[in-house]
């Protein structure tokens, strides 16, 4: 599909449209599977999750996928606000398309704030950063501001601080690492997208002294790196004994509370990076029920645990490919409700958001 393809909409050119959408594909996503669709129409822009793209053996129930296409609608709600157009934000629950997971309509005219314009020019410069990081601690401010921007989108950044709740995080984390090691489908997956060739559009690639995991003990357990605390024979480079770790939780239940902890992990994220913090994930806690679970009950939480992440200063790494926009649009979704008989555009949550 050739890029002028790609439909006018919100009162935006073709060419603007375009770009709304490479900056929310630059979301973070499992294994860089980049599992969204667009459908643009003269009025709103559709996000829909797409089910070829969704891993089973990591993600069976779509989770992270509602996580990774909340990041994204996040980007193409700044992304917009660069134009001058305040976002009006509907979170769909429509059983008959359970793919369709938010509709972006004109919510009037408003400039950009300063933060705004921020977080939008951190888009591009955001990593998931999977190389070591320093000793040098994250600071009780910029912890605070990382809480701030998680409570900005409706959710909870629970830092895990003490002795006591590192060490059980830790067990956890060689538990769901030794779980998804015992499982083929998974490791296949695994194979699958990592380490792929460099022409790639999608997936993480291998980069230079780079390797796969072993079943070891740190915070680094899926990184493609040896563990936390030990030198690399290739690089040299010691890893962080302490990073800072955190925890998100979506104050929402059901799957829309997966998109709204996605808008707020990219929050977060973006706010980290504007910060000069790097990140990456701990996601095979969450992967594993029953790690999810004990996860859950360590941070004292009354809704389900949606990332971890280890969060530090780190040097900086190369972006991982995307998908052209084009690739992204959605043309020819159902129309009708089979179970309401109404357009799915007109059944939803209206989140309002700004």
């Amino acid at each position: 599909m050739a890029m002028s393809q790609i439909p006018a909409a919100l009162g935006l050119t073709s060419q603007d449209v375009t770009g709304l959408l490479a900056v929310a594909g630059r979301a973070p996503s499992l294994h860089n599977s980049q599992p969204w669709r667009f459908r643009v129409e003269p009025d709103r822009i559709e996000l829909w999750a797409d089910p070829e793209r969704q891993l089973p053996a990591a993600d069976p129930h779509g989770r992270e996928q509602r996580l990774a296409c909340g990041a994204a609608l996040f980007n193409l709600r700044l992304a917009l606000h660069a134009h001058g157009i305040r976002p009006l934000v509907t979170l769909h629950t429509d059983r008959a398309f359970p793919d369709l997971l938010a509709a972006v309509r004109h919510g009037g005219r408003k400039a950009p704030t300063a933060l705004q314009r921020e977080l939008l020019a951190a888009v591009p410069r955001r990593r998931t950063n999977r190389r070591p990081f320093t000793d040098e601690p994250v600071t009780t401010a910029e912890l605070m501001a990382l809480r701030n921007a998680a409570m900005a989108e409706g959710a909870w950044l629970h830092v895990v601080a003490t002795p006591a709740e590192r060490t059980r995080l830790l067990e956890l984390s060689a538990d769901a690492h030794a779980a998804q090691q015992g499982d083929p489908a998974f490791r296949e997956e695994f194979e699958r997208w990592t380490a792929v060739e460099p022409d790639r559009p999608d997936g993480v690639p291998a980069l230079p002294n780079e390797h796969r995991p072993a079943a070891h003990d740190r915070w680094v357990a899926r990184d493609f790196t040896h563990g936390a605390g030990r030198t690399t024979a290739e690089t040299g480079v010691l890893f962080e004994n302490e990073p800072a770790l955190v925890v998100l939780s979506a104050q929402m239940f059901g799957p829309t509370s997966e998109v709204a902890a996605g808008q707020a992990l990219q929050r977060v994220l973006l706010t980290a990076t504007t910060l000069g913090l790097s990140a990456s994930f701990l996601s095979h806690i969450i992967e594993v029920d029953a790690t999810r679970d004990r996860l859950r009950n360590l941070i004292h939480g009354t809704h389900s645990p949606q990332a971890v992440l280890r969060i530090g200063h780190g040097w900086p790494v190369p972006a991982t490919p995307r998908r052209p926009p084009e690739d992204t649009l959605l043309v020819t979704p159902p129309l009708v409700s089979r179970r309401t008989g109404v357009r799915p555009v007109d059944a939803g949550l209206r989140a309002g958001i700004p």
